[in-house]
């Protein structure tokens, strides 16, 4: 007769213990990280890019979204969107993707369809396969031989150095 009971085995026979229990070995600790310190926090922040841009946003070919667009960063458009489009960063629309609605954005690059006005870019490159349907407003503008536009382009002016047009059409194409 033994005058101890064995841990690792249930006994069947007593039931009013209620299930059996089984001992299992201690778990090992987990590793703290430690404390970010001023210095650590100063050199985690140079180790990120500043540059908020570098990140790209991609709405998918099979994709229609219909809504508004703000925010920082690139922005390519492979699908269809309907709604306006305000980022500080690039604008791409892509060949075979159609847009309808304003844009401001940095850079934007049309190979596709935009049915709207670039209201403010500081350049456009209109596409060999890209189509604008809109006024277009932007310090630079490089237009593809077998693109299409019509409206209005405004640009290579600097608005902070010229005087008050009067409703003059300086630098207007049609």
């Amino acid at each position: 007769m033994a005058l101890w009971k064995d841990q690792l085995k249930p006994n069947p026979t007593n039931e009013t213990m209620g299930p059996a229990r089984f001992d299992l070995p201690p778990e090992e600790p987990k590793p703290v990280a430690p404390a970010a310190t001023p210095a650590t926090a100063t050199a985690a922040a140079r180790a990120q890019p500043r540059d908020v841009a570098k990140s790209e946003s991609l709405i998918a070919p099979d994709i229609a979204i219909e809504g508004k667009i703000e925010g920082a960063g690139h922005v390519r458009i492979a699908g269809r969107f309907k709604g306006d489009v305000n980022v500080r960063g690039d604008l791409t629309i892509e060949s075979g993707a159609k847009v309808a609605g304003s844009v401001r954005a940095e850079k934007v690059a049309i190979a596709g369809e935009l049915e709207g006005n670039i209201e403010a870019a500081s350049h456009v490159d209109l596409l060999q396969s890209g189509s604008l349907t809109g006024d277009l407003k932007a310090a630079s503008l490089t237009v593809a031989a077998g693109s299409r536009m019509r409206g209005h382009a405004d640009f290579g002016w600097d608005d902070s150095k010229t005087p008050a047009r009067n409703g003059a059409d300086h630098g207007k194409v049609s």
